[in-house]
């Protein structure tokens, strides 16, 4: 039975996630799959590429660089966080990802990004950290209204989060039957619907529009599943104790450092029934 990561987005929440994971990756968990949204995709890439700690350092490291997120890229380059910084100088240059490492983990890593055609959700399977590779985690992550779709083979793609935020379903269906969610909202939350004005902001695609007016509703029946897994045993979920006290901007590395550190607080208290859960799963056939 293939066990699996689920990583919800979440802009800057992510760094919860990623002290969820750097802790998991300390105690040596390891899973058949993962998939990522948006800043579940950008930060958990790295669990494939066991390269603990690096989400955090290069978030805190730039957090006041202008090219990594600033009104200045927004307005210069559509971006609000800079396309070329983020997805070729920080990874190729800066903070490397560990590219060998990554191809050689048999792990898969899968990215959900939104066809703004058609507002629904497309998965890509992150194979290498190649060029086409870097686009689809981009377009992942990137959030309408403060970047630019991200155009890869003929088709138009920005933030998954606008179509599948918690991709649970979808990777059950891809055979991955136990999964360990990581979420950046706290027990109890229920999304509300997204703003009228967005229909507006929004009229050059009016698909990806369509999609988020239903987004709540999704969402919280997305909720209502991963309950019932839970108490089907087919689903572990670790999540903040409460609201995170960051925006989905953050340019002070003391925030960024306080919700990084509740990640890992977190999953401490988690890491011995992790390893039951998967325990059980590699046991059942």
């Amino acid at each position: 039975m293939k066990t699996g990561l689920v990583l919800e987005g979440g802009a800057m929440r992510g760094l919860f996630t990623a002290g969820v994971i750097d802790v998991m990756m300390e105690n040596g968990i390891e899973f058949d799959g993962g998939i990522g949204v948006s800043a579940g995709a950008a930060f958990g890439c790295n669990y494939k590429s066991k390269q603990i700690g690096r989400p955090f350092r290069y978030n805190t490291a730039y957090a006041r660089d202008p090219r990594y997120c600033s009104v200045r890229s927004l307005l210069f380059t559509g971006d609000l966080y800079g396309a070329k910084f983020c997805y070729d100088t920080l990874p190729n240059k800066l903070d490397r990802m560990d590219v060998e490492t990554y191809l050689a983990n048999p792990m898969k890593f899968y990215v959900v990004v939104t066809d703004v055609e058609t507002g629904e959700p497309f998965y890509y399977d992150l194979q290498g950290l190649d060029e086409k590779d870097m686009a689809y985690m981009r377009a992942s992550a990137s959030m309408p209204i403060v970047s630019r779709a991200v155009e890869i083979d003929g088709h138009s793609y920005l933030d998954g989060g606008i179509s599948d935020s918690i991709p649970l379903k979808k990777f059950e269906e891809m055979g991955y039957e136990r999964n360990v969610l990581i979420l950046t909202r706290p027990a109890g939350y229920r999304k509300t619907p997204t703003p009228q004005i967005m229909d507006r902001l929004l009229k050059k695609y009016p698909a990806v529009a369509e999609t988020l007016k239903n987004r709540h509703i999704v969402y919280n029946q997305t909720l209502d599943y991963i309950e019932e897994r839970k108490q089907a045993g087919a689903a572990y979920v670790i999540c903040p104790p409460q609201p995170l006290k960051i925006g989905k901007i953050e340019h002070n590395p003391e925030v960024m450092r306080n919700v990084y550190y509740q990640g890992r607080r977190e999953a401490q208290k988690h890491i011995p029934a992790v390893r039951e859960f998967l325990r059980r799963a590699k046991e059942e056939v």
